[in-house]
């Protein structure tokens, strides 16, 4: 009789859709798949979609396949105890998620931040295996931040440390969708990159084929192929971009002293044009000690199984070391 291959279940749920998948201890994906979250209906009804479709793939792949456990990713959710809280993008308000999954599948569940569920991909499948101090920055819609010292993500006292997108770089700054002023995540992200070239077209005559688009239509791509063909607009956004994430970053390295600084998600899909900026001016503002220590490089987690990977490298990093 054939040995069946031992997988967790990643699940990575997102505002718009949920991204599920069976991986083993060496970053193999087997049955990926995706829902739509619809988290305008009863949250009952989204793991009731989410499981029947889980457990049928479990049924087909019987014979090769044994699930050992489950890992969560997801917007604000709290590692101590289990839930999602007041997530943005999603109106489910407080969400015992733990417990809602294994009413459906009755195996060690664990459940974190959709960053800090990529901090641990990226150590355990990543750019940063090997590794024992770093700081994961995921570059989406926001940004996202996991923080890794000694091998082991920082949660805090109350499950919510590292939110290095909610630090304030401007006081008085842009309105967050926290609900404060100036947080890091309205300058460096996709949405901040948008709202950086709208401020640049106001404030300047530059020619710019971005002047045709509507902030609807504008999108983190579009700017970086504007970038790439020259247009001034487009290259001014990202320098600034990179001077407040750089001068930014340069803070936590005071705090933490990292090997390195691990960018991932959507924007850094503009290499250089990301990365230059980043690297100067976080070198720039460094207290001299560190200077020359930190690395800023990119991730090494494939964009389409990121999610997955990290959510189920948090159930892994949890069945390693026995703590469930």
């Amino acid at each position: 009789m054939a040995v069946k291959k031992k997988v967790t279940l990643g699940i990575d749920i997102g505002g718009t859709n949920t991204a599920y998948g069976f991986v083993d201890q060496e970053g193999t994906i087997y049955h990926q798949g995706s829902i739509p979250t619809r988290a305008d209906q009863p949250v009952e009804q989204f793991f009731e979609r989410l499981f029947t479709l889980v457990r049928r793939q479990l049924q087909q792949a019987s014979s090769e396949l044994e699930c050992v456990g489950i890992g969560v990713g997801a917007p604000n959710g709290n590692y101590y105890r289990g839930t999602i809280e007041n997530p943005p993008n999603l109106g489910w308000q407080d969400v015992n998620v733990v417990e809602m999954v294994r009413k459906h599948l009755d195996l060690p569940t664990v459940l974190t931040n959709d960053a800090n569920a990529a901090a641990l991909g990226e150590m355990k499948f990543g750019a940063a295996r090997g590794m024992k101090h770093f700081i994961e920055i995921t570059l989406g819609t926001g940004l996202g931040s996991g923080v890794v010292v000694d091998g082991k993500v920082v949660y805090g006292h109350d499950g919510f440390a590292g939110e290095i997108g909610h630090v304030i770089v401007e006081r008085n700054g842009r309105l967050c969708g926290c609900g404060r002023r100036g947080c890091l995540e309205t300058y460096a992200s996709a949405t901040g990159i948008k709202r950086t070239v709208f401020e640049l077209l106001g404030n300047s005559n530059k020619p710019s084929r971005l002047r045709n688009m509507t902030y609807e239509q504008l999108t983190a791509k579009d700017i970086y192929q504007a970038a790439k063909a020259g247009d001034p607009i487009a290259r001014e956004a990202f320098e600034f971009t990179g001077r407040v994430l750089g001068e930014a970053l340069a803070n936590s390295v005071a705090y933490l002293s990292p090997e390195a600084i691990i960018l991932f998600g959507g924007l850094t899909a503009a290499g250089d044009f990301i990365f230059r900026p980043t690297r100067k001016y976080l070198e720039e503002n460094l207290l001299s000690v560190y200077r020359g220590t930190v690395r800023v490089i990119p991730s090494l987690l494939p964009e389409g199984g990121a999610a997955v990977l990290g959510a189920a490298a948090l159930i892994w990093n949890e069945l390693n070391s026995g703590r469930k």
